[in-house]
Parts: structure tokens; C-alpha cells; sequence
């Protein structure tokens, strides 16, 4: 009987620790659960800046007290409710923000678009730059013919080079009869265009005068061509051919080298911030444009081994080139949904 006594009360005094240490720390508890909840629904903005600030107080003293509940013995409902409210809380102080899909949705709901905004003034510097380029490149050739075979990949003048008729030429712009083998050339035409756009966003880590430079010659062999294409009377032809990828594809190119020069310019002047604090902040802003930049140029390919060459006319060329290019500027530039992840 003395032992069952003794026994009785060591239960009693452990049950009568654990609720103290309960009610004593119970308010910490319940704030940090309610706001791992909303975090976990994605509900940001109905947390309070008081809130967000004391999330990692509140998970530190929640893995205090599951530390001292292991070390105590606590009983067994306490010691698994803190070790999943430790769970939850350090997946949300330390852990990834979100999964892939959900990075996913907020980066083409808006977080892609708010990126290109912010390095507006490096899209019209090298927007810019393009457009000297290709007037640069017509000139050279329109003056001596000889500029063509500097300026023009060999590959690009297969038939397509000074002197050939317009029936030559006009054949060049034809369509297939079929799809057939076209996904094989779409997947070579992304990996060119690919190598352009990452060498534009590499080379700004110089400065971003190699990327201006590499953009001026890629619009150079553009201006070329459209030269030797206007001599044939063939110019609305060629821009409409052209136009059903090139919209998405120079559009994805002028965002790899502003993306590009966004870095180097911060390396360039980083202002009141350091060298490596404006360089991070440049690079994360210009990775995520890179991001779009890969999938503008997954679209040009498919639409140039597609659409472009199975429609030949080219009005209805024009068309698609047109919708393509009005599209990009709207979700760019007249798209202004914030992501959900950010405070208003």
C-alpha cells in the first residue's frame, strides 16, 4: 500500500509539472501555431508585422520547451504536440519557402513580370544597342557587298546570299508540306538560341560591354540580311518569316542582355550599397528574368520549326508575329499582379 501511495503521487506531482509548465508557456504556443498556419495556407498578409518579427523568438522558445520536456519527462500528449509545432515552425523559419509548383504559379503570376520592370533601363539600353545594330549592319552591306560574308554565318548563306534572284530567295522563306522531323529542328534551334541568350547574360559580369557588343553583332547579321532580302523586293516577306519566332526570340535575347547588364552595371555602380551586396541583389533580380528568358526561347523554337514553317502567307505570318509580341509587352509591361508571397 505504501508503494501504490508512493507511486500514486509521483504520478500526481509529474501531471501537476507538466500542466504548470503548459499554462506558463501555452500563450507562445498557441501565437506561434496560429502563424505557422497562416504561413502554411500562404495567407502572408493577414499576418502582422509583430507577427513576422517574432516568429523566430517564438520557434526558439518552442524548441526550448520541447528540449526541457524530453529532459523532464513531460507527458507523452505535451512531448508530441511541441515536437510538431518544432516541426512546422522550422520548416518556416528555415526551410524552403514554398514547393516547385507553387514557385512556379507566383513566377508567371507575376513575379517574372515585376523582374523585367525592374531592370527597365537596361532593356532600353540594350534595346537600344539592337536597333544600331541592325541599321549599322544594313548600311555596312548596303555600301559594299563584301560586309555580308563578315557579318552572316556561313550557315544562315546557303542560298541566301548577294545576287541571287527573288525565286531563290522566295524559296528560302517557303513552308513544309508536313511536321514531320520539324521537333528535331526546333530542339536544335532552341539550343542555338540558348547559347546566344546565356553568352549575352554571361558576358555582363564584365562590366556588360561585351554583352552590348555581342548584341550589336547578332543584330548586324539581322540588319544584313534584311538587306539582301529588300534588294528582291522581298523586305514585308522577310520581316513576316521572320516574325512568327523572332518577336518571342529577339524579344528573349534583348531580356538575356539587359539581364546581362543589369549585373555588370551594379558591379559598374553599386551606389551606396557594396560591390557584393549590388551585385546579389542585381543577380537575383536578373536570374529570374534568365528563368523567363528559357522558356520565351523554348516557345521561339517551337514557333519557328512549327508555325513558321507551316503557314506561308504572310499576312498570316504578320498575325501570329504581332499577337506574339503585343502578348510579351502586356504580360511585361501592363501585368502588374503581385505575387502572393509579398506584403502589399
Amino acid at each position: 500500500m505504501t508503494a501504490l501511495a508512493t507511486d500514486g503521487g509521483a504520478i500526481e506531482a509529474a501531471v501537476l509539472r507538466s500542466d504548470r509548465f503548459r499554462l506558463a508557456r501555452e500563450d507562445d504556443w498557441k501565437r506561434l501555431e496560429r502563424i505557422v498556419g497562416e504561413m502554411e495556407k500562404g495567407r502572408f498578409r493577414k499576418l502582422s508585422d509583430e507577427d513576422v518579427l517574432a516568429l523566430p523568438a517564438l520557434y526558439r522558445t518552442a524548441a526550448s520547451s520541447l528540449s526541457v520536456a524530453r529532459e523532464t519527462s513531460l507527458d507523452a500528449a505535451t512531448l508530441a504536440y511541441l515536437e510538431g509545432l518544432v516541426q512546422r515552425a522550422w520548416y518556416q523559419v528555415y526551410g524552403p519557402r514554398q514547393g516547385f509548383a507553387r514557385w512556379f504559379a507566383e513566377f508567371l503570376g507575376g513575379g517574372l513580370s515585376a523582374a523585367v520592370r525592374g531592370i527597365w533601363l537596361d532593356i532600353c539600353i540594350a534595346l537600344a544597342v539592337m536597333i544600331a545594330g541592325g541599321i549599322a549592319g544594313w548600311l555596312l552591306v548596303h555600301q559594299n557587298e563584301d560586309w555580308y560574308w563578315t557579318l552572316v554565318p556561313s550557315q544562315f548563306a546557303d542560298t541566301r546570299v548577294p545576287g541571287a534572284s527573288r525565286e531563290v530567295l522566295l524559296k528560302a522563306l517557303g513552308t513544309e508540306e508536313t511536321a514531320a522531323g520539324l521537333s528535331g529542328f526546333a530542339a536544335f534551334l532552341f539550343q542555338n538560341n540558348a547559347g546566344v541568350a546565356i553568352l549575352a547574360f554571361a558576358l555582363g559580369f564584365a562590366f556588360g560591354i561585351p554583352t552590348l557588343m555581342l548584341l550589336l553583332k547578332e543584330m548586324a547579321t539581322l540588319g544584313a540580311m534584311i538587306w539582301l532580302f529588300s534588294t528582291q523586293d522581298l523586305t514585308l516577306d522577310f520581316i513576316a518569316w521572320l516574325s512568327v519566332h523572332g518577336t518571342t526570340e529577339l524579344f528573349a535575347i534583348l531580356l538575356a542582355g539587359a539581364a546581362g547588364l543589369h549585373v555588370g552595371r551594379a558591379m559598374a555602380f553599386p551606389g551606396d550599397r557594396s560591390v557584393m551586396a549590388a551585385t546579389a541583389a542585381a543577380g537575383r533580380r536578373a536570374a529570374t528574368v534568365m528563368a523567363g528568358v528559357v522558356l520565351m526561347l523554348v516557345i521561339a523554337a517551337l514557333l519557328e520549326a512549327f508555325p513558321r514553317q507551316l503557314v506561308g502567307e504572310t499576312w498570316e505570318r504578320l498575325t501570329i508575329g504581332g499577337a506574339m509580341l503585343a502578348g510579351w509587352l502586356a504580360y511585361f509591361f501592363a501585368f502588374r499582379r503581385r505575387p502572393s508571397g509579398q506584403a502589399s
